[in-house]
């Protein structure tokens, strides 16, 4: 079975490969023109449908009925996979919540600007992860103090 991240990635190529258009925001341009916000756009919104869509799937099967498996160890084995898949579906609902606060980002002019510092976020770091809200150092920073408030 694939992992949850790798899932997530799968479904931002897939989102990068059904946009029309064959431009990539390039570092030779202004820093989030209105052809780089453009893009950044309809990836968000190519990469909100695409989970959508994903997860009707798992609606659908929900809505048939419980796992009725005869066998203890079968029945076992489904729960487990329901389980491993209803995670699944919630964290992709938190990446919902996190493209449609990148494209308010977006609305407001807030967008591609680290939230911390104000400093530009990147291009690299943004085609990656188009929702990041802070820049590398920015991040690792945050992370820092995260792993020392846990440890205490």
């Amino acid at each position: 079975m694939a992992s949850v991240a790798g899932n997530d990635i799968d479904i931002l190529a897939k989102a990068r490969r059904s946009l029309d258009s064959e431009y990539t925001p390039s570092e030779d341009e202004e820093y989030m023109s209105d052809k780089q916000l453009d893009y950044f756009r309809l990836l968000l919104v190519e990469w909100k449908r695409s989970i959508l869509s994903a997860s009707e799937g798992t609606l659908q099967s929900l809505q048939d009925g419980p796992i009725r498996e005869p066998d203890l160890n079968d029945r076992a084995s489904s729960e487990t996979d329901w389980g491993i898949e209803l995670r699944t579906r919630d964290r992709q609902r938190k990446l919902i919540a996190k493209i449609e606060s990148a494209l308010r980002r977006i609305d407001h002019g807030e967008y591609g600007y680290c939230e911390v510092t104000g400093d530009p976020i990147g291009l690299k770091r943004l085609i990656a992860r188009p929702i990041a809200t802070m820049t590398v150092e920015a991040q690792e920073a945050h992370e820092r103090r995260e792993k020392v408030s846990r440890d205490d």
